[in-house]
């Protein structure tokens, strides 16, 4: 892929942090590719993994486990980040022409030339590669339910092109691993699995409208849709009550799997965190949506950690 790289390698990506690993540490014929992969902006990886920890340690409270099953974490967090930067690549092969005329998106590495179409389409597959050999070390019906969400992935690029909900499309993409996590443990799926999976999807499409109100000038006289524009100054109302129905159904999937106290106060926090987010929103200030986006990070640790310590303490009061 190295040939498919300009010469302009060591240009930074506008809404990265000055700080990110990449322009400090990666060798630069490196950095192209994985600005393209986004591993310089880790949150969405992050975002697209919390699903998949969490279905896998639901499971495994349904069952009665007394720990995670690290092989399978390890695992999803490998095939979380590929599927991350091949999807990323992707969406920005497609997307290059309207990321050119975008402020916050012309610093990407197709638009700026630091990586060709080419080049980037090369990559898409090379990470895709990555996350299928990851899918085969679980059971059949988790590797055949895992490339069923290509379907749902390569339709999301064009969804603002025709709808005002772009959002929805990508939380159905996004949140696959609330399904897939369950599968690898349980070798099919169940209620709990479904209700978690669309409590994910109603939390991405909070997170992203949040995050969509950065662009949605561009948007606008580009012709595109997003929930952003769609809400407008009712933003605040719809991702509140989003995140409010994402967190009854994150209860009613740990109530329907036999999850234990623990976990029900986690989600309890996260629920103040997510009322935080709506409670101080600026839809108009940029930085203040980026910030609240990123925070959907604690929301994920929190749920991750609740999941393992209802695990641990059943455990322990089993031995009592």
């Amino acid at each position: 892929m190295g040939a498919e790289v300009s010469t302009n390698s060591d240009s930074r990506v506008a809404d990265a942090s000055p700080s990110n690993w990449v322009d400090r540490w990666a060798p630069v014929s490196w950095r192209p590719y994985l600005r393209l992969g986004r591993f310089d902006r880790p949150i969405g990886a992050w975002l697209l993994l919390f699903p998949c920890w969490w279905s896998l340690t639901l499971a495994q409270v349904a069952s009665r486990e007394p720990f995670p099953d690290f092989r399978s974490i390890l695992l999803f967090t490998i095939g979380a980040f590929a599927m991350r930067a091949s999807g990323c690549a992707y969406n920005d092969y497609v997307d290059r022409f309207i990321d050119a005329k975008v402020q916050r998106t012309a610093s990407r590495p197709i638009p700026s030339g630091q990586v060709t179409p080419a080049g980037a389409l090369k990559f898409v597959v090379v990470m895709a590669l990555v996350g299928l050999a990851v899918l085969l070390q679980f059971n059949w019906f988790t590797v055949w339910l895992g490339i069923a969400s290509l379907l749902i992935v390569a339709v999301y690029p064009f969804a603002k092109r025709v709808t005002s909900y772009p959002q929805i499309v990508l939380g159905l993409a996004f949140n696959w691993g609330a399904l897939v996590g369950w599968a690898a443990e349980k070798g099919s799926l169940d209620w709990p699995a479904v209700a978690l999976y669309a409590g994910c999807v109603l939390w991405t499409v909070g997170y992203d409208t949040i995050y969509a109100h950065q662009d949605k000038e561009d948007d606008a006289l580009l012709g595109l849709g997003s929930t952003a524009l769609h809400f407008g100054d009712n933003t605040v109302s719809y991702v509140g009550a989003f995140y409010g129905l994402a967190g009854i159904l994150w209860l009613t999937a740990g109530a329907l799997a036999g999850a234990h106290l623990v976990y029900f106060l986690s989600v309890t926090l996260v629920f103040l965190q997510m009322s935080w987010q709506v409670a101080t929103l600026d839809i108009d200030d940029p930085s203040n949506c980026l910030r609240r986006f990123k925070s959907n990070r604690d929301v994920g640790i929190a749920v991750f950690l609740g999941l393992i310590a209802d695990m641990s303490l059943s455990w322990f009061a089993g031995l009592s």
